[in-house]
């Protein structure tokens, strides 16, 4: 039996392009959800419209990209996923035995049917993977989306390891047994899709890519993308934890300071390792507190994530010292180059493993912000 292939569309102010877009995906088989994202009023008539061929799913107000799609995937879960409904002698019942590939629409007009259709095959095939319609990002694209999407590829490369040519696509596909996981994953904006990669990079699911062709028109003028404010909410954890090792890098040098002084003054012994672990200690304490409160904002027992802080400093420490000694004395790499490389590569596995392992926070899969998910329409 043929796979069910589901295009959910989060749409926020359409213009007319949605009903062309919708109209063709409807005639090659895709059954479409739409999520009006709070547009207002205004654009009452068009979502109407729009019902006779698609289910429209609608957000009181503006809730962000994230959000309007998670509420798609939340209608799916429920309603669609490894269902169907079959007329029999009795009437009309819901069997199980369909099952379902998602693939997300930007509701902009920038993806073409053939590609659209063509990761959903590919989906299809890898129950595993996030399949992505990556873009070219040639002269042709806009400059804001080619400068913003190579700021966020160096990025991500750097804090996952894995290598992606376009993260910011809206062109996604995915079996239906990933919806769980991507419902817990943080974001109610277009942060979310960046999250997305980052968490599903770590749980080790495979992100195959896909090239495809991209629509800008009057310079993708049609995008509620907010250039300063948007890739703000993109990079603000990474941005929050430099913020966080910063301040933390000089409590420990300021502490070393103080303390390096007064051993020398009261003519203590070994007083250059005393400074530096008693250093370390404070230092280390803040950057814990910091990092559990203010950069992920963890719920986690304090007793379990204060172990596996120390735990991880520990191994990073003596990582730091073997990786250093490694790069300066054995391949003779200038000491501070080598210093710079060894705090790189060290940055990036603290911020993965407290992201994703000591303060991993699941988003619950029922709420957002204290709001349920919405469903304004029944299926068609």
């Amino acid at each position: 039996m043929r796979n069910r292939i589901i295009a959910l569309i989060p749409a926020y102010e359409p213009d007319q392009k949605i009903k062309t877009i919708t109209a063709d995906l409807k005639r090659r088989g895709f059954d479409i959800i739409i999520v009006d994202d709070g547009s207002g009023p205004d654009y009452r008539e068009l979502f109407e419209e729009l019902e006779s061929s698609a289910t429209v799913l609608t957000h009181g107000q503006n809730r962000g990209k994230g959000a309007a799609l998670k509420t798609g995937m939340r209608y799916i879960n429920k309603y669609m996923a490894y269902t169907e409904s079959v007329l029999t002698p009795s009437g009309t019942q819901t069997v199980s035995g369909r099952d379902a590939v998602i693939v997300t629409v930007d509701a902009d007009g920038q993806h073409l049917p053939d590609d659209v259709e063509r990761v959903a095959e590919i989906a299809a095939a890898r129950h595993d993977a996030l399949v992505l319609g990556s873009r070219a990002l040639e002269d042709d694209i806009p400059a804001r989306s080619r400068f913003g999407n190579s700021v966020t590829r160096h990025v991500y490369s750097a804090a996952t390891g894995v290598s992606v040519h376009d993260t910011q696509t809206g062109l996604r596909a995915f079996h239906r047994s990933l919806i769980p996981r991507l419902l817990e994953i943080e974001g109610e904006r277009y942060e979310y899709e960046i999250n997305m990669l980052l968490k599903l990079a770590a749980e080790g699911v495979p992100i195959i890519e896909e090239r495809i062709e991209t629509v800008y028109e009057d310079n993708n003028s049609g995008s509620h993308f907010r250039t300063f404010r948007d890739s703000f909410r993109v990079y603000r954890e990474i941005i929050k934890f430099s913020a966080s090792s910063l301040a933390s890098f000089a409590i420990d040098y300021g502490m070393y300071a103080l303390l390096l002084a007064a051993t020398g003054a009261a003519g203590i012994a070994n007083g250059l390792i005393i400074s530096n672990i008693g250093a370390r200690l404070v230092s280390g304490a803040a950057n814990y507190t910091l990092n559990r409160k203010l950069v992920f904002r963890s719920r986690t027992g304090f007793a379990k994530s204060a172990a596996q802080y120390f735990a991880l400093a520990a191994f990073i420490l003596a990582g730091n010292t073997i990786v250093l000694s490694t790069l300066a004395g054995t391949l003779g790499i200038n000491s501070l180059v080598a210093k710079l490389i060894t705090e790189a590569v060290f940055f990036v596995i603290s911020w993965t493993v407290q992201k994703y392992v000591i303060f991993f926070r699941e988003e619950g899969a029922d709420e957002e912000n204290g709001k349920s998910a919405e469903f304004s329409a029944q299926e068609r």
